[in-house]
């Protein structure tokens, strides 16, 4: 064969060497494009992601996992919820913008590809620069510099939400100018969006919208706008000052006591067998979840078993919440057993409207055949604050003593605030006819949110039928009246026995 003809084949075999790697190449990155069959190679797939890499990707030095199909939907879903702020005007191609939470990273990526170039997320470990170095409860931002922060679900996968939520108010700017926003798949009542608002008391609630969470799931966006101008009256009270009577924005409880169990309009004949009947605890009607603190206050606490170790943490509806505990009670003969109990604090003093030393008696009421309970072996009497007329006629005191009595509103100011989340139970054998003005006028009442009360009362005896109570003065209807003033007030109260 003549030279000229071995150079034409030579050619023409490289040129179809040429095209079948070409169709090759073209083969295989369709395989991963349309998920790679069994037979696409692995490491072909993971390297190039099944699609190109966009401008912003491309900016960034990132692992492989932002690389992958997973990320690439992510953030496609981060972007169609973000766009909108931009319409707004809200966001811009020169704003500070950060995103935090598990997935800030996704959405400070989404960010970037709508333009805005500066956005960043925040990681324990940083990923300059896409991520910056901190964590979600301290921010590494000076206040006030920030445009728009993106809290996505950061809020409902933290047990910190309120360390969160107090961080993105303090870097988002003022005067109208910063915005904050919230993903939740609570605050779908009026309570828990309440709770929500008093965890951002500089910041005001802008507008609300349902949008599809990347899960399916359905979710509630929520966009804040920070003013320096919010005067302290229009901020959520923190510490229960109001005026004598209605409670501050207490819209959102009377939502919820609107669906609560109706209060007992005619007196018992049995009131003991009425302690069965359905009470509607707070937790199975509305989400508690945006709340600082968990706090319980056993207002006449006894022993440790009657209702702290009998009732509250055996049956009350938590969320799975961690409940701090307080025990308020002056018999002394109770104050042991407390010593061994972990997650209580025993204050052990009267509750009373003011600080001072009283005189207490240990009622022991009478029994069958007149004889007293104590005798009857059914325990220790319960005790209470004896008022200047001295002893109830026909009432045996097993035991009187001096102790010293406290101010309840005025402790429940200090110890709590609106971000808290109180119950508080009281059985203080008729001294609620004293607290309770107290607390109303105060506006401590209105830092409890559920209220366990019992009131004392004249009441048909178990032990002596058609004989009443000689311990009280007090009638049923002065009872209903003080649950109604309470409910009337925005306290979502319930009748105990």
């Amino acid at each position: 064969m003549r030279p000229a003809g071995r150079v034409s084949f030579t050619r023409a075999a490289l040129l179809l060497g040429a095209v079948a790697l070409v169709l090759w190449l073209l083969t295989a990155e369709l395989a991963a494009v349309s998920g790679g069959g069994s037979g696409a190679d692995p490491a072909f797939r993971a390297a190039v992601g099944g699609r190109r890499r966009t401008h912003a990707e491309a900016a960034v030095r990132s692992p492989d996992a932002w690389r992958t199909r997973e990320w690439r939907q992510a953030v496609d879903h981060n972007a169609a919820i973000l766009r909108r702020h931009l319409a707004d005007g809200m966001l811009a191609a020169s704003s500070v913008a950060v995103c935090l939470g598990g997935d800030g990273v996704q959405e400070a990526m989404a960010l970037r590809e709508l333009g805005v170039v500066g956005a960043v997320a925040v990681a324990k470990e940083g990923s300059p620069p896409l991520a910056v170095a901190g964590t979600d409860r301290r921010l590494p931002f000076p206040d006030d510099s920030v445009d728009f922060v993106f809290a996505g679900r950061a809020l409902d996968e933290s047990k910190h939400l309120a360390d969160i939520a107090s961080e993105a108010a303090r870097v988002v700017k003022p005067d109208g100018h910063g915005h904050l926003v919230v993903l939740t798949s609570g605050a779908s009542d009026a309570y828990s969006l309440r709770s929500l608002q008093a965890l951002l008391p500089s910041l005001r609630l802008l507008r609300s919208r349902e949008i599809n969470g990347h899960d399916g799931s359905t979710l509630r966006e929520l966009v804040f706008r920070k003013h320096a101008d919010i005067s302290a009256t229009s901020r959520p009270s923190s510490n229960g000052n109001n005026s004598v009577g209605d409670c501050p924005n207490r819209d959102h409880k009377l939502e919820i006591i609107g669906i609560a169990e109706p209060l007992i309009q005619e007196e018992p004949a049995k009131p003991w067998i009425t302690l069965k009947r359905n009470i509607k605890y707070l937790p199975a009607l509305a989400d508690i979840g945006f709340k600082r603190r968990y706090v319980y206050i056993d207002v006449g606490a006894r022993g440790y078993g009657s209702s702290i170790g009998g009732w509250f943490r055996k049956q009350y509806p938590k969320q799975n919440h961690t409940f701090e505990v307080f025990a308020v009670e002056a018999d002394p003969a109770f104050h042991g057993e407390y010593a061994t109990k972990k997650g209580v604090t025993l204050l052990p003093y009267a509750a009373w409207v003011r600080n001072e030393t009283l005189t207490f008696e240990i009622n022991d009421g009478p029994g069958k055949n007149g004889e007293t309970r104590t005798k009857r072996g059914n325990g220790r009497g319960m005790g209470r604050i004896r008022h200047a007329a001295g002893a109830a006629k026909g009432v045996s005191s097993g035991e009187v003593r001096r102790v010293p009595a406290f101010d309840l509103a005025a402790w429940l100011k200090r110890t709590v605030s609106e971000q808290d989340y109180v119950v508080m139970k009281m059985d203080v054998e008729g001294t609620e006819f004293d607290l309770i003005p107290r607390m109303i006028d105060t506006g401590a009442i209105c830092l409890v949110d559920e209220l366990f009360l019992e009131c004392h009362y004249n009441r048909w005896q178990r032990c002596c039928p058609g004989e009443r109570s000689p311990k009280y003065s007090n009638t049923y209807g002065q009872c209903l009246e003080l649950f109604t003033s309470l409910r009337n007030s925005g306290v979502l109260v319930h009748q105990w026995w």
